[in-house]
């Protein structure tokens, strides 16, 4: 299965927030941020934390396919 974090970038666009802002906000580690850009998988506890932050749900943030 291949992940795709592309919802996440395009939201932040449309919020006007900087992938270090969304790290500040979120309390999330910078590793979990580069995992993230390297379409990895990160813990649902980061995912649900980013969520928390951006008013979305986790089908707004990403994107699993076969």
């Amino acid at each position: 299965m291949t992940i795709s974090y592309n919802k996440l970038w395009k939201l932040l666009i449309d919020k006007n927030m900087s992938k270090t802002q969304l790290v500040k906000k979120a309390k999330i580690s910078t590793n979990a941020m580069a995992k993230l850009g390297k379409n990895e998988g990160v813990r649902v506890e980061v995912l649900v934390k980013i969520c928390g932050v951006l008013g979305c749900t986790i089908d707004d943030i990403m994107e699993i396919f076969p």
